[in-house]
């Protein structure tokens, strides 16, 4: 278990900071651009009850399970109270990374997701500088203290799971600094990341849809007055075959 407090309350702090709040726009910048496309009837957030990610969603219901004050739901994330496939769309903010089991919470999310249902996971990216950042200092304190997955692994136990990945992106590409200023002398780094090492951000996002394979055999339903219009001939064969027949007989 990672040496924090394993609470949405205290992601939610950091996130007050400006090395979060720095982060926290462009999430949030991501899912506002990425939900209001996907569509169905309901949607769920899980974590983070204070930011709402799914505020461009359109579906009919959309609500925030979690642990703490403030979620439509209170939920584990390891054992989540809904039917199976009764749900079009899940999020999963940072929720992998801080979690004791995160293979169980993305098996309960593939239990509960419709075929053709939606995830999108954000976290923090290992191969990055703020995962040398983690990797050089002390694992104490929010996001530090988490467990960062590397982007290949969580693709290979999404596709364990059954999901294909469809869509991504990376963003925070400059470096962990505590001070705003520092922060937006380095804004040029997001164009320039984008261009030339795309893949080092500081976050990820992953946009998974859950495949369900298999077929049905459809028979065809054959309109017998269409076929025999169609195909006159076998009725006048049938006919005249019937006739000789008769006629050999006497």
């Amino acid at each position: 278990m990672p040496n924090c407090k394993l609470t949405a309350e205290s992601l939610s702090e950091w996130f007050t900071t400006p090395q979060g709040g720095y982060v926290l726009a462009r999430e949030q910048a991501y899912f506002d651009r990425t939900v209001g496309d996907i569509f169905g009837y309901n949607a769920l957030q899980l974590g983070l009850p204070e930011h709402d990610f799914l505020r461009r969603n359109r579906m009919p219901l959309r609500f925030c399970g979690s642990d703490q004050a403030g979620a439509a739901v209170r939920l584990c994330d390891d054992e989540l109270p809904f039917d199976s496939e009764s749900l079009d769309l899940v999020l999963l903010p940072h929720i992998l990374e801080f979690a004791e089991h995160p293979h169980q919470i993305l098996r309960e999310v593939e239990r509960v997701l419709m075929p053709e249902g939606n995830l999108i996971i954000s976290g923090f990216n290992p191969r990055s500088l703020w995962g040398l950042h983690r990797a050089l200092g002390r694992h104490e304190g929010y996001p530090w203290c988490g467990k960062f997955i590397t982007l290949p692994r969580l693709k290979d136990w999404l596709a364990l799971l059954g999901f294909e990945v469809v869509g991504g992106r990376f963003a925070a590409y400059a470096p962990p600094l505590h001070k705003t200023k520092w922060l937006e002398r380095f804004a040029f780094m997001e164009a320039a990341g984008d261009r030339w090492w795309a893949v080092s951000g500081g976050v990820y996002f992953l946009h998974a849809v859950k495949r369900v394979p298999g077929m049905r055999l459809i028979k065809p339903k054959w309109n017998k007055g269409l076929v025999s219009k169609l195909m006159p001939v076998a009725p006048k064969m049938n006919n005249k075959i019937t006739q000789r027949r008769e006629h050999d007989s006497k």
